[in-house]
């Protein structure tokens, strides 16, 4: 910290040239024998930041809106209010819509030709600079919109204040923020494509693995493993699915709309709309500026997606514990304890799940923000743009580790098929067969109920008890039985649409891997 300090106050010396400020002040000493300078790192904190200050304060212009004002507002109101700080971030939307509407305003007149593409030249070298990390970004020039359309007008002059004309911030920043999350829904569902795809080809590599199902985490009956991981697939498509939706009623143009009324200048805001990509100009100006439910439904859809990322986590921690011992995830995606060395964590996953939260928290925080806004505009909604590129980021970083970890996990056949007689699996098609026989469900449960009651008794499975320990508990029972016993003649009984049955699941594979365009030799 203090060495940061004295290289900022070795700058400002040096920029200055003048040695009359560092001789006034009661920080700075000359010692008489060498007449050169010494400085006091304690007090050059205080002086050099008084400095700081001095020049900033110099440096202050006044506000684009600031014609009412006698006064300029306070740095504290200045830090509490900027939001550069954060929305900086759309300033590729903010140049595009002022492309978009400085065309407009030149072909209806409203500027010049000239002056269009004056400002079009700027707003290219604006832009450039913010791509190579040159722009500085002027906390006193309170956002994005300020920001560049201030260094606009220090670039190109007069014709830079024309640009503003028949908008206003308030159509702007929703403009801007359509924009980005229409980019961001398309990034994120390129994401979930990417993880689809890798649940596909792991469950491919697994063909013909059966594993136990659960429902209320007690083993329920046996399914194919590329049963299980479709599942997710499944869920994956319908979460691309809300955000295609979403984008959908999102693509609406504000532009135009202005503060909140429109304006009684000749614009054409379908032009605008068109230029940027949108379906058409939003109908009513008042909604244009004011609502929000469309980052709802955006941060919405993200908690979905999170919740059924989350489900797949919690699974995977599950069986990568000595416990279950059904998958084991290689080192690259692994991490260890700083205490015990024996230790193998699956900490992406476990991640995965953590951060979960901070999706569902950054949607609650939006819900909170908007229940109770009248209309139109309100600056409450600048506290909008945090929690949305909040999810983004986290809702993107867990489906890339979530398709990085599906990549590097191995499912341990052995430890699962010796794992597979427990629980009695096969009941629920045993119950199958004596409908089959003409016997009513509710008779077969009750029959099923008791031969495992039997089975438990002598601690062994279904298709170890006799043909005669069968047909004492019920004489409908005949030597075809075992054809429906043990998991993998369990397995083949299943023949309904969607079920896990070797047929229907080979059905479901070809089906994700041709829409999915994964190669057969994937």
């Amino acid at each position: 910290m203090e060495s940061s300090i004295l290289h900022t106050c070795t700058t400002i010396y040096t920029h200055t040239h003048t040695s009359s400020l560092t001789l006034r002040s009661p920080f700075f000493h000359l010692s008489k024998r060498t007449h050169k300078m010494r400085i006091s790192p304690q007090s050059l904190t205080v002086s050099c930041t008084a400095h700081k200050n001095e020049v900033e304060l110099k440096e202050k212009e006044t506000k684009l809106w600031g014609g009412r004002f006698e006064e300029g507002v306070t740095d504290a109101v200045e830090r509490f209010t900027e939001s550069i700080s954060f929305d900086k971030a759309l300033y590729k939307q903010d140049i595009m819509g002022s492309r978009a509407h400085a065309t407009m305003l030149a072909h209806q007149g409203l500027i010049e030709a000239g002056d269009k593409d004056i400002i079009l030249k700027g707003l290219d070298q604006i832009e450039k600079e913010i791509e190579m990390g040159k722009f500085v970004w002027r906390t006193d020039r309170e956002d994005v919109h300020m920001n560049i359309e201030a260094a606009l007008t220090d670039l190109v002059g007069e014709p830079a204040k024309k640009l503003h004309t028949a908008r206003s911030r308030n159509d702007q920043v929703s403009t801007d923020f359509r924009l980005w999350c229409r980019d961001a829904i398309d990034t994120i569902i390129s994401r979930i494509k990417h993880l689809q795809s890798a649940l596909v080809i792991l469950a491919k590599k697994n063909e013909g693995l059966i594993v136990p199902g659960y429902t209320h985490l007690q083993r329920a009956q046996p399914v194919l493993l590329q049963h299980l991981l479709l599942a997710y697939v499944e869920q994956l498509e319908r979460d691309a699915g809300r955000l295609l939706d979403c984008r959908t009623r999102l693509n609406f143009c504000p532009l135009g709309a202005c503060a909140l009324a429109g304006t009684g200048l000749p614009i054409d805001r379908f032009m605008t709309s068109d230029a940027l990509g949108f379906s058409a100009p939003m109908r009513n100006s008042i909604d244009a500026v004011s609502d929000r439910d469309f980052v709802l439904e955006f941060l919405s859809s993200n908690s979905i997606t999170a919740i059924h990322l989350s489900r797949l986590g919690e699974e995977w921690v599950l069986w990568a514990s000595e416990e279950f011992g059904f998958i084991t995830p290689s080192d690259s995606v692994s991490t260890g304890s700083s205490i015990m060395p024996q230790k193998k964590n699956p900490d992406p996953m476990e991640l995965v799940r953590g951060k979960s939260a901070r999706v569902v928290g950054d949607l609650v925080t939006l819900l909170v923000l908007c229940k109770g806004l009248p209309h139109a505009y309100n600056r409450d909604l600048q506290e909008d743009k945090e929690p949305v590129f909040d999810s983004v980021k986290a809702i993107i970083g867990m489906l890339e580790v979530s398709a990085e970890f599906a990549q590097n996990i191995t499912f341990n056949s052995e430890r699962i098929r010796n794992a597979l007689p427990a629980g009695h699996l096969d009941a629920t098609t045993l119950a199958d067969y004596l409908v089959k026989k003409d016997i009513p469900f509710r008779t077969s449960h009750d029959i099923v109920g008791r031969s495992v009651a039997l089975c438990v008794s002598k601690n062994s499975q279904l298709q170890d008890l006799s043909l005669d320990e069968l047909r004492s508990i019920s004489p409908v029972f005949d030597q075809d039985v075992y054809e429906y016993l043990g998991v993998e003649n369990s397995i083949k009984k299943f023949s309904s649409y969607g079920s896990t049955g070797s047929e229907c699941v080979a059905s479901q594979m070809d089906y994700w891997m041709t829409r999915l365009s994964i190669n057969s030799n994937a």
